[in-house]
């Protein structure tokens, strides 16, 4: 009996056969097809050790003065919080202070220590708090052997993400937070159009990896982005605890 093929088969049987459905053929390209030399990146002079601030860096505390912050109070005012031996300390019920200086996308260095008197447990041991823009938290606590909720703790973006893992140092030694910020972008109505998103890097050891914040860090409720400037202070928090901080610069991305 002969087989009569329909129109539609014998058309894909035809463009089965043309090089559009054949194997494509590797294509070799000469190795300087895929090289540019511009833009080129600008140089920078990094610290003599990874602790330090490189040649571009704002360095915003070394141990001399406080003059780079002020009160975080509404009318602003001088920063009240302790001056000695190269470190600034929380002075409880003065205030939290922020930085007179706004920034947007950031590199953030800062290095913190809590107290070696053992006061309080969980929340209230240790307490304090990198608050990027004012609005997204970075806690700082001593979660060195203290239980409290784990997007809580040292190193957690306050009530939304723990981090991967506790890499805190004993009372009275030096803890660092590297922290790399990206700030959220908003349309012209108000709309998040892209979330904010952080990195840290605590005592060396990658703790957030580019989480995209949900909005500010709250307390209470559920976060929700609001319109806010492409650049604003941050703050640290006087949290009734005597935390001290040392070495903090910044490098504008």
């Amino acid at each position: 009996m002969k087989s009569i093929l329909k129109p539609s088969a014998i058309f894909i049987l035809a463009m089965s056969s043309t090089p559009l459905f054949a194997q494509q053929k590797e294509i070799k390209l000469p190795p300087e097809a895929t090289e540019f030399y511009t833009p080129v990146p600008r140089k920078v002079t990094p610290g003599k050790e990874n602790r330090l601030a490189p040649d571009d860096a704002i360095v915003l505390f070394d141990g001399s003065s406080l003059s780079k912050f002020e009160s975080n109070r509404p009318e602003g005012g001088e920063a009240q919080w302790t001056l000695a031996d190269g470190t600034m300390t929380v002075k409880p019920r003065t205030g939290d202070i922020r930085t007179k200086e706004a920034f947007g996308d950031m590199q953030l260095h800062i290095e913190w220590s809590s107290p070696t008197e053992i006061k309080g447990e969980g929340q209230g041991r240790g307490n304090s708090g990198v608050i990027i823009m004012g609005l997204y938290e970075v806690q700082v606590l001593d979660s060195y052997e203290s239980k409290t909720y784990t997007n809580g703790q040292a190193a957690s973006i306050y009530k939304q993400f723990p981090p991967l893992v506790n890499a805190m140092k004993a009372p009275g030694e030096w803890n660092t937070y590297d922290i790399f910020f990206t700030a959220p972008r908003f349309n012209k109505d108000g709309m998040v159009i892209s979330p904010a998103k952080v990195t840290v890097v605590h005592n060396g050891v990658l703790v957030q990896n580019a989480v995209e914040l949900k909005g500010p860090t709250e307390y209470i409720g559920i976060p929700n982005y609001r319109a806010h400037e492409e650049e604003l202070p941050f703050v640290l928090q006087d949290h009734g605890d005597l935390v001290s901080y040392r070495n903090i610069w910044v490098r504008k991305l």
